[in-house]
């Protein structure tokens, strides 16, 4: 037996489905997650809109890119990163940055970023406030895979923040 659930915007085009194993302890609980996980696009966008959603989401990890969408590159990156997306839905939250946005210069900042080190990987866990980045050359599903699963098993490619400061929490 196979649960479809087609919502309204279908996010991405594609077709929900739920496997028979997960219907038979399906409760309100899982239900909910299952459809907030997909009705996110496999990347969402951050603008001032965007924002607010992100920042309430169910999902407690955000991976960032931070990419200049007047790059010859972007188009090529992005694609990768979506297909990077795939291999961690419902984990984590992928979030194109468009670093040639004047206002998204404090996303840079929050994560010590500057433009000569972009594009970039920015990864974030709403719940301790802990984070990391990556500036890479390339944006490739290899490179964004080996980063989000370092992270998921604690490693931390730069020196701890704890040092610097303790970041004050803001809204992006």
């Amino acid at each position: 037996v196979t649960f479809t659930c087609q919502m309204a915007s279908q996010v991405d085009n594609e077709q929900l489905d739920l496997d028979s194993e997960d219907i038979e302890s399906l409760d309100a609980t899982k239900l909910s997650r299952f459809i907030e996980i997909n009705s996110l696009y496999l990347v969402t966008e951050y603008n001032p809109v965007t924002a607010i959603g992100l920042f309430n989401s169910m999902i407690q990890i955000h991976l960032l890119l931070l990419m200049n969408k007047a790059s010859p590159e972007y188009e090529e990156s992005v694609h990768r990163y979506q297909k990077a997306a795939r291999l961690f839905q419902g984990k984590i939250l992928f979030i194109l940055v468009d670093s040639g946005l004047r206002e998204n210069e404090r996303v840079m900042s929050f994560f010590k970023l500057n433009k000569s080190q972009l594009p970039a990987l920015a990864i974030y866990r709403t719940l301790d406030e802990e984070w990391d980045t990556l500036p890479i050359a390339e944006v490739s599903v290899e490179h964004v895979q080996n980063f989000c699963d370092g992270f998921l098993q604690g490693k931390l490619l730069r020196e701890n923040h704890e040092s610097e400061g303790k970041t004050p929490k803001v809204e992006l």
